[in-house]
């Protein structure tokens, strides 16, 4: 499964938490690595980022988390009753035209998941969601447009309906999963947010040009490595060392004092700044 792409969630200084609750609700979990700043862990082998951001963000239903539970009832129970405690059912658990069993929630840190009792054929069972709304609810095929262009190794996996605007699809980019829907007609009170975003981990200079070069085409740059694409989505691209760059105590202030400097991260620079 690919790791290099995976899912960032803001959370108001509760990423610990919140991990250690998602851990022991979902099989296949674990917390790979802690640090003041970020937790990262994994849930049905899904890579995850929890980033202990403050206030200033939280996540919206406009990026949620599509958890496919291969015909199980009981987990998909399980996870409605635990999930929906402390949080908000935004459409509870029962049949609809397009599943048998499905759930949509908002947990108590603000995330929201969609549980589909649906089988699917790939080792990701839990694929992030974007919703496109209001003035943007047509704009699904010009988001599968654009991120097929971008990303190597793409293709579109479902597309309902077959004819016509699409209301969503399902994509593979670089081998990872994600799902694009829209809102309809209905007025939404949200949108993308910093709440959610889509890291990027990059081996070269060149691929972190690229997805910022594409990604920033009608969009906007913002400091970090984070950007916004056409959409408003939030994504971070950031050189896959960075990690092992910010592992040393005394390394890692030098080097997020240089990145706090950046807009788009520069692998070189960041290595002096590990080294001076």
């Amino acid at each position: 499964m690919n790791t290099s792409i995976y899912p960032c969630i803001w959370f108001n200084h509760n990423a610990g938490e919140a991990a250690t609750f998602y851990c022991k609700l979902f099989s296949h979990s674990r917390i790979i690595r802690t640090t003041p700043m970020v937790v990262t862990f994994e849930l049905e082998g899904v890579k995850f980022m929890g980033l202990n951001g403050g206030d200033q963000f939280r996540p919206t239903p406009a990026l949620s988390y599509f958890v496919y539970c291969e015909n199980d009832h009981a987990k998909i129970e399980r996870l409605y009753e635990q999930l929906k405690e402390g949080g908000n059912v935004l459409m509870p658990l029962g049949k609809y035209n397009w599943s048998e069993k499905y759930a949509w929630i908002e947990d108590k840190f603000g995330v929201s998941w969609q549980l589909d009792i649906e089988q699917i054929n790939h080792p990701q069972k839990i694929v992030p969601a974007f919703l496109f709304v209001n003035e943007k609810r047509n704009d699904v095929k010009k988001a599968v447009d654009l991120y097929t262009s971008v990303f190597e190794n793409s293709t579109v996996l479902l597309s309902f309906p077959e004819t016509g605007i699409p209301t969503f699809v399902q994509l593979k980019l670089n081998n990872y999963l994600f799902n694009l829907m829209s809102g309809g007609d209905m007025h939404h009170a949200f949108d993308f947010t910093e709440g959610n975003s889509i890291v990027i981990e990059c081996d070269t200079q060149g691929q972190i040009d690229h997805y910022w070069h594409e990604l920033t085409k009608d969009g906007t740059e913002s400091m970090c490595g984070w950007l916004r694409d056409p959409f408003g989505s939030s994504w971070q691209i950031i050189p896959a060392i960075l990690g092992q760059l910010m592992s040393d105590p005394e390394k890692a202030q030098k080097v997020m004092a240089a990145v706090l400097k950046m807009k788009k991260l520069d692998i070189v620079q960041l290595q002096q700044a590990a080294i001076c």
